[in-house]
């Protein structure tokens, strides 16, 4: 049987806090390796270890490495499979021990925290190889082999490095965000040694007490330069990184969840989703609308949109929609805002790039200046006062580098979320032809999908935005505890 975990971590951590993380991308050979030193496992080979990592995934239905130790045939890993089940395996000349979980975990919105822990000289065979999620032992499994008693998993000879986000071959790239990455060598931690329940129930990390020997080591991704600095303490030797750089570091972690676009939501003809779910490219196939993870119902909330690419048989981007929807869209067919089947196109804004009107069930009116490829609309939602507000490089649509509660012309009146039917708003896009196709790289402030040159923060000191934000606040888990969602 194969069910959904539940969300989580989509609260703020209290005191601890998990400051960055780094975004791996499938396809751009994205990789942290350490070498083995020759002195960490012993001649009779390890027995004993712990790998705790905090990971928010950006893509599903596509087997991705979460890490591997080993080299060539001979490896432990832990993966997920196509069908996003977790599977936790070692492999040397065949199997020697195997872990497949019967639930999938598919949420993109959330942070995972796994911990793959292994003590081999366990008398009780079913205790030899453990896995938590979220703080939870995992005890129900589609597949099972345990090692035998006291097997020893890596020789030297057969172990020359640990890496993560790919296998030992560099293969099997993993889309995702991790932070907080701990192995432990020689002990068989259980989860609590990473993380604990808050007063809610919400499983988050906290400063890590297992007791981390010589061959251990934590990555913490505090150093753009040097994502592989390993930060226990103990003064290892940084691993090599590959095709991960500066923009690839985020503040998005398992303590301040940002949101993303949702892949899940994904009615634009087989639009492709990257960079961490910040980007994403329509086709020429068809119309479409694209949504956010998080819905909205209360605050003020800001966020960017650049638009970096488009073709096709019309000009520019102006069959291209930004602004929010109700829900997500119900088919292929929807026009954010303008038309198609949608039944929730009464609950939907947008700013058109045609020719800067705005759209809301179809009705038209003027609003701003029309905007084109590498332009960056910056999007403010009060849903204090239930306006929108949208600009263009900056400059808002009453012309002034400031969004005006008062002048009419430079907002645009919304339905208060809890009076529509899906009771919540989700930033959105839309294409609006079937012979066109455009790039968004949209920009939350946790991990902007494009270079940022002047970094702006929210009132609360959290994102990084081209443009201020007026006042308004990054749609994080942080912001949203304190000000509603």
């Amino acid at each position: 049987m194969i069910t959904e975990i539940l969300p989580a971590n989509t609260l703020p951590s209290g005191g601890y806090d998990v400051a960055n993380s780094v975004r791996f991308e499938s396809g751009s050979d994205d990789y942290i390796r350490r070498a083995n030193t020759g002195s960490d496992f012993t001649a009779s080979g390890s027995k004993l270890f712990t790998y705790s990592v905090w990971v928010k995934r950006a893509k599903i239905s596509s087997f991705m490495q979460i890490y591997a130790i080993g080299s060539g045939g001979g490896r432990d890993y832990a993966a997920f499979h196509g069908n996003d089940q977790i599977e936790f395996s070692q492999y040397n000349s065949g199997v020697k021990y195997l872990l497949t979980t019967n639930r999938v975990f598919r949420d993109t919105s959330a942070w995972y925290h796994l911990v793959f822990a292994v003590d081999t000289t366990n008398a009780t065979a079913n205790n030899r190889v453990r896995l938590y999620v979220n703080g939870v032992e995992e005890t129900s499994f589609a597949a099972r082999t345990n090692p035998s008693d006291g097997q020893a998993i890596f020789p030297n000879t057969q172990c020359d490095s640990y890496v993560l986000g790919a296998d030992t071959d560099f293969s099997n790239e993993s889309s995702a965000y991790y932070a907080e990455t701990c192995f432990v060598s020689g002990v068989q931690e259980n989860a609590d040694a990473f993380g604990e329940f808050d007063d809610n129930g919400i499983w988050r990390p906290k400063k890590i007490t297992a007791t981390l020997a010589s061959d251990s080591f934590l990555y913490e991704f505090k150093d753009s330069s040097a994502f592989g600095a390993d930060t226990s303490g103990l003064g290892n030797s940084a691993g090599t990184v590959n095709g991960l750089t500066a923009i690839d570091q985020s503040t998005d972690t398992c303590t301040n969840n940002f949101a993303t676009l949702n892949p899940l939501d994904n009615l634009s003809s087989a639009a492709t989703f990257s960079e961490g779910n910040t980007t994403v490219a329509s086709t020429t196939g068809g119309r479409g609308i694209m949504t956010s993870t998080f819905g909205l119902t209360s605050g003020k909330w800001y966020w960017e949109v650049k638009n970096s690419a488009s073709g096709g048989t019309h000009s520019g981007d102006e069959w291209n929609h930004i602004g929010i929807a109700n829900r997500p869209g119900s088919n292929t067919d929807n026009i954010l805002a303008e038309s198609g089947t949608n039944s929730n196109k009464v609950y939907e804004y947008t700013y058109y790039a045609y020719d800067g009107n705005h759209y809301n069930n179809g009705d038209q009116g003027g609003y701003g200046a029309s905007f084109t490829t590498n332009d960056i609309i910056g999007v403010l939602l009060d849903l204090d006062n239930n306006k929108i507000y949208w600009s263009k490089n900056g400059a808002w649509a009453d012309g002034s580098g400031n969004s005006d509660e008062n002048d009419p012309n430079g907002f645009k009146a919304v339905t208060d979320p809890a009076s529509t039917p899906g009771g919540f708003y989700f930033p959105a896009c839309g294409d609006g032809g079937i012979n066109v196709f455009k790039t968004w790289q949209w920009n939350f402030g946790g991990t902007p999908g494009f270079a940022v040159s002047s970094g702006n923060a929210d009132p609360n000191g959290y994102g990084n935005f081209e443009y201020p934000t007026e006042g308004a606040y990054a749609i994080c888990s942080k912001n949203l505890a304190e000000f509603g969602g």
